[in-house]
């Protein structure tokens, strides 16, 4: 199963038919489910949100170290250049938006486009690495589909996002989550 894929099944189908796929990884250590299979990492969050609370799984505390939240995009065939570039404008530009409690949270923004030879970059052209402190950092920064209460996830994501989707392909993001 491609990773493209993976958001479908993991019932995201309205995320995906936005352009957005979650695929979250946490070393969180997953519990088994009733059917002795392990949780995927977003069913994994989503019991962590449900035992701790929207406010704990949140806040910048919540299970601490490094964070890397890995972007990928795959655009529209109507995606002018000028568009591309707005988007690498505006998604840099969250390092500096990101606030909580008047301080920026988030690490580090990296950005490039795809330069492999391999073949193996299913038309994703457009990469960012996010660093973040915290699993709660990240989980506040990333919002929904995690997090549904607006009070506990980042407004200017939420503002990229909303600007993004339109111009990626049905399917064409994705997000790759892990701890260091």
């Amino acid at each position: 199963m491609s990773f493209l894929n993976l958001g479908s099944n993991l019932g995201f189908k309205s995320v995906l038919k936005s352009g957005l796929v979650l695929v979250c990884l946490s070393l969180c250590g997953a519990s088994a489910f009733a059917d002795g299979e392990s949780p995927t990492a977003a069913q994994q969050l989503q019991q962590d949100l449900q035992t701790v609370g929207v406010q704990e799984f949140t806040s910048p505390d919540y299970k601490p170290g490094l964070i890397r939240h890995i972007v990928l995009f795959r655009y529209t065939g109507t995606t002018t250049d000028a568009q591309k570039e707005e988007v690498k404008t505006r998604f840099l530009a969250l390092q500096q938006l990101c606030k909580r409690d008047g301080k920026r949270y988030i690490v580090s923004i990296d950005t490039g486009s795809n330069n492999s030879g391999e073949g193996a970059d299913q038309g994703l052209e457009q990469g960012f690495i996010v660093t973040f402190k915290s699993q709660g950092d990240r989980n506040y920064y990333v919002g929904q589909p995690v997090v549904t209460d607006p009070n506990y996830y980042e407004p200017a994501h939420q503002a990229f996002k909303d600007f993004v989707g339109p111009l990626l392909d049905q399917g064409g993001a994705l997000v790759f989550d892990f701890a260091i």
